[in-house]
């Protein structure tokens, strides 16, 4: 069975290429109801339509914008007032006029989509445009008309498909064939019935059935619809972004879903552009807009060309914009609307379920037809033994009716059409508690994969630690000081007026955050913490940005490792420009050939006194401080101002910043340890500040390797293959160097591998990644759309979380197919040999269909959905090419299955005298006794499947409510079943003493459990490498 999955049934869980996809899908068969098996697949043909439409618009889009932009230059010399008296000819509506606005939706959509700067000039350009809009670019927009701007130029929402309802759900359910042919043979059963036993008895038996099948369709249809609700509210949660606008004065964060027309957005590297609108604002803003056009060349937008469209993404720089398009009426909303979905890809398991229920299913149709031929040959020996082969009669047409219908039942039974769907209920399930436990799961496979992960790489900053950052210690003047607010006026009564004027014009004016009183904004920590100690110094913000005009910025990345800035010296102090950078420590030193003393003066900066800041460096990072230098170079010579200089600069201050570790991250980094799973830290910190910081969590032991960024660069593939294993620590990294490392882990060590990104240039890792893990507080929308899972809080702790969620997915999908495969075996089994024997099925259609739900819906639901855990986290990883169905389970089937068929064929051929039976009920009561028992079977069966190795599987049972509520419920169903619908079911009431023998049956199972664990199971081959997803059968004390 495994070679026949692996070789038609095995995909891999990101990016798995077309022709697996479709591989799979031709070798499903013996499927009962495809539109609800493949509801959760993905649309092959539908998603290469989309592709084509996509690629059809985005040329659209980008032919459009660049004839618009050659009509405009042939039309430039044209009178631009007879151009203007054209586009004034337009009216506004009463709509908008009585709101007091003066442009409507339409112009602004004509203005923004193909570029026109004509009709923008034509209103005044873009504080026109804010004028027509009644917004203020400095204040934004006041919150109490928004209502009014929503009524007016839309809500920032696409057009979406309508939600299934209930009823949607029923009908699908009503699409299995199996029932459909069931449905029939009700029907012909009630009618002939009626004819030849009369009304009402002869409709009894049909009846059941259809009442049967509405409860199956029922609960079917309850189960899949409150899945689609988990999953639409995820799929909305994944769409909501936060975005930062000027309201009310003031910055602040909102939804994209509340952004209006007039709204001041302010974007920054990693940004989406949330709608369409124009540039106001900002330096070096680079946009990519290959998600609306498909050119892959950023555009620079500035004053010049101050377009932005919805969808596009920020590639570097920072501004601010004037939304004037918003939902439908924006480009993307507009490409939005015209696509729709293929559908997400399906999971490994999911597909490795299809092959196993198309296996079960061959099995099953074969057992099937052959118990049908058997029991209709049976009976037509006896007549012809009788001489009777020629009379025919109702009653003979009925047998034949019944056999048929009994055969279908086992097709009903056999082809567990439950086993993919159990996957998306489990996932559903895992992904809702997840969602509460500050971790958004983006796509299904990640749950999955997530269980199998042997590796995490993870940051440092807010990861590891708090992401509360405060500045520590500082360098300045020869001088080192801690800094607390208890001594705030030591530094300042330390260093001369002028040494303290250029730290506090470095600190206010080298910033891409604003000082904003009662506002939690998303804003680079760092930043805030230079910010705090500003104004802990008591500097004034807004002062220095009014007397300083700034004339370019350079912003911080990962690359460069440095933000700069140039601004123009007011009059007073010199006139000319001043430069300022910071960044990290090192780079800065490099930078600087001054350093600034007591008084103020520039100086040069002697070998001698750069080694001492070198190990004054080194000394703030052992104390676990994260350090930064902060440098500024004066500039009189105004001729090329077109970029920041790179040296020449003079040293003020190094700073030493604290961030503690978070609480709870050495515990989990412990906890990773013991499930096998190597957790490596790559940080852009420096070494020895990430040194201290990996072995307070536990990561750095005393055999490990830490390594900088350019060090590992420089190694050979070779010298790579030796290093990595024992590498625990790599600072100083580039985002190349965390996308080598993970390609290098995944390709050549064959490691599942999880890793975490915040920044835009961690998008390769991430998409590389097994499992790529974006930051939900630090991270940038293109880092968190690369991603697999979102982690809200950005806590090291919530990824075990999902490693623990990962891994029981997994254990809780093998729990039910070990479940479900049971009690096809017996069923089938226990069907087919009665037949051969005896010419009658020991369970009816009804029975049969009850046993069904049992085994598919419910059971789905009691152990797919059971939570996690401690013990999970205490065995190795699941393999890459791991078995599925284990040898353990193989075992556990096979032992459960003995059991049952001995037992129930015993109380078939010889119930009557072990249970002393007689009179005229006694066959009835002794078919009713084998329901019983069967059922009660797979209760305890159920209780068995929770644990496949420990004895103890009673273990955090009364943590499962939904387990225990389905347990319930079966017993519950089972009792008025047999007391109160024997009419309906075939069954008749049984003495106390009969229930017992029935319970005690199905309990017998949990004894031959204890005696079957103990049957040892050979090891599975290269168990290092490919793990079976559980740790050796224990011995002695710990078995219990």
């Amino acid at each position: 069975m495994e070679r026949y999955l692996r070789k038609n049934f095995d995909v891999e869980p990101k990016r798995p290429s077309d022709e697996a996809l479709r591989r799979w899908r031709l070798a499903v068969s013996v499927v009962k109801n495809p539109r609800r098996r493949f509801r959760m697949v993905a649309d092959l043909a539908k998603r290469a339509e989309t592709e084509r439409k996509r690629q059809e618009l985005q040329e659209k889009i980008r032919v459009a914008i660049c004839v618009n932009k050659a009509a405009l230059q042939f039309i430039g010399g044209i009178d631009s007032t007879t151009t203007s008296g054209k586009q004034a000819s337009y009216g506004l509506s009463i709509q908008v006029r009585e709101a007091g606005f003066s442009i409507e939706p339409d112009e602004l959509v004509a203005i923004v989509g193909p570029h026109d700067t004509k009709r923008l000039e034509h209103h005044g350009g873009v504080e026109g445009l804010a004028k027509d809009l009644i917004v203020s670019l400095k204040d934004g927009v006041v919150s109490s008309d928004i209502p009014v701007r929503q009524n007016i130029y839309g809500l920032n929402r696409y057009a979406e498909k309508p939600s299934r309802s209930f009823w949607m759900f029923v009908w699908e359910a009503l699409q299995d064939l199996t029932l459909l042919i069931l449905i029939v043979c009700a029907v012909i059963s009630i009618g002939v019935g009626i004819a030849t036993e009369g009304w009402p008895k002869g409709m009894y038996d049909g009846l059941g059935i259809l009442l049967c099948i509405l409860l199956v369709v029922l609960v079917t249809a309850i189960s899949d619809y409150k899945q689609s609700l988990q999953f639409k509210k995820l799929d909305k949660e994944k769409k909501n972004i936060i975005v930062q606008v000027t309201r009310d004065g003031c910055r602040q964060k909102v939804s994209v879903y509340d952004l209006v027309v007039g709204d001041v957005v302010h974007l920054s590297i990693g940004d989406q552009v949330p709608a369409d609108g124009v540039f106001v604002s900002g330096y070096s803003l680079s946009i990519d807009e290959s998600s609306l056009s498909g050119e892959s060349e950023p555009v620079d937008v500035a004053e010049g060309r101050p377009f932005l469209l919805s969808g596009t993404k920020v590639q570097d720089g920072s501004g601010k914009m004037l939304v004037t398009s918003v939902g439908m009426r924006t480009e993307w909303g507009r490409l939005m609307v015209t696509l729709s979905e293929g559908g997400e890809d399906e999971t490994p398991l999911q597909v490795k379920l299809n092959g196993v229920a198309t296996i079960i299913g061959k099995i099953g149709l074969g057992f099937a037809v052959l118990t049908f031929l058997v029991l209709t040959a049976r009976f037509l020996v006896e007549k012809s033994l009788h001489n009777m082969i020629t009379e025919w009669s109702a009653s003979d047409a009925m047998k034949i009716l019944n056999y048929f219908a009994i055969s279908v039942t086992i097709l009903v039974v056999a082809v567990p059409e439950g086993l993919p769907l159990a996957v998306t209920l489990s996932l559903a399930f895992a992904m809702k508690k997840l969602m509460s436990d500050m971790a958004l799961v983006r796509h299904l496979s990640a749950c999955e994969t997530m269980g199998s992960a042997s590796c995490i790489c993870t940051d440092k900053t807010g990861t590891l630690t708090t992401n509360h950052m405060v500045v520590n210690k500082i360098w300045i003047c020869g001088e080192s000081m801690q800094i607390s607010k208890e001594n705030e006026d030591v530094l300042k009564n330390s260093v001369s007026e002028r040494v303290f004027n250029h730290l506090l014009q470095s600190i206010f004016l080298n910033s891409s955050s604003e000082v904003v009183k009662g506002k939690d904004l998303k804003q680079n920590i760092i930043e805030t913490a230079l910010m705090e100690f500003g104004l802990l110094l008591g500097g004034d913000f807004n002062g220095y940005r009014e007397d300083y005009k700034i004339v370019k910025v350079e912003p911080f990345n990962s690359i460069k490792k440095k933000m700069s800035i140039l601004v123009a010296v007011p009059g007073g102090g010199g006139g000319g420009f001043r430069a300022f950078c910071k960044g990290a420590s090192e780079i800065i030193l490099k930078t600087c050939d001054k350093i600034i003393n007591a008084d103020g003066e520039a100086i040069p900066l002697s070998e001698e006194q750069r080694k001492n800041i070198t190990d004054i460096i080194n000394g703030f990072a052992c104390e676990a401080l994260r350090t930064l230098c902060i440098a500024f170079r004066d500039i009189k010579d105004a001729s090329n101002l077109d970029s920041i200089p790179d040296d020449g600069y003079t040293l003020i201050v190094v700073i030493g910043i604290k961030d503690p570790v978070r609480p709870g991250v050495k515990e989990a980094v412990k906890t990773c340890l013991a499930a096998g799973i190597t957790v490596r830290m790559v940080t852009g910190d420096n070494i020895n500040t990430a040194k201290a910081i990996a072995k307070e969590c536990g990561i750095l032991t005393e055999d490990g390797l830490a390594i900088e960024g350019p060090d590992f660069r420089s190694k050979s593939p070779h010298e790579m293959k030796e290093l990595i294993p024992k590498l625990q620590v790599m600072a100083r990294s580039l985002p190349l160097d965390k996308h080598t490392l993970v390609t290098q882990l995944r390709n050549v060590y064959k490691e599942v591998v999880a890793v975490t990104g915040d920044g835009t240039n961690d998008a390769p890792a991430l998409h590389e990644a097994d499992i790529g893990l974006a930051m939900g507080i630090a991270g940038t929308e293109v880092a968190k759309e690369n991603a697999d899972v979102i982690i809200m809080d950005d806590n090291f702790s919530t990824i075990v979380n999902v490693a623990r969620w990962g891994r029981a997915v997994y254990i809780n999908i093998q729990k039910f197919v070990q479940f479900q495969l049971t009690v096809n075996v017996v069923a089938l089994m226990l069907n087919f040999i009665c037949a051969c024997i005896s010419g009658t099925a020991p369970l009816t259609t009804v029975q049969m269909l009850w046993v069904n739900l049992i085994m598919d819906t419910l059971g789905a639901l009691a152990l797919a959905t059971e939570p996690p855990h401690d013990g999970l986290m205490k065995r190795p990883p699941i393999g890459r090419n791991a078995k599925f169905i284990t040898r353990i389970m193989w075992r556990n089937i096979i032992v459960q299955s003995i059991y049952q068929i001995l037992v129930l064929l015993i109380l078939k051929f010889e119930g009557k005298r072990l249970l002393k039976l007689s009179g005229s009920d006694a066959n009835s009561t002794l078919n009713t006794v084998i329901f019983n028992s069967f059922v009660f079977c797979q209760v305890f069966n159920e209780i068995n499947s929770r644990d496949m190795e420990k004895i103890n599987v009673f273990r955090g049972m009364f943590d499962s409510w939904v387990f225990l509520i389905v347990m319930v419920s079966t017993v519950v169903f089972q009792v008025i079943i047999v007391e109160f619908l024997g009419t309906f079911a075939n069954t008749v009431p049984l003495s106390w003493e009969l229930w017992l023998t029935s319970v005690l049956t199905g309990a017998a199972s949990l004894v031959v459990a204890v005696i079957m664990k103990c049957i040892p199971v050979g090891p599975t081959q290269n168990t290092a490498e490919h793990h079976d997803g559980y740790e050796p059968l224990p011995d002695g004390p710990e078995q219990a």
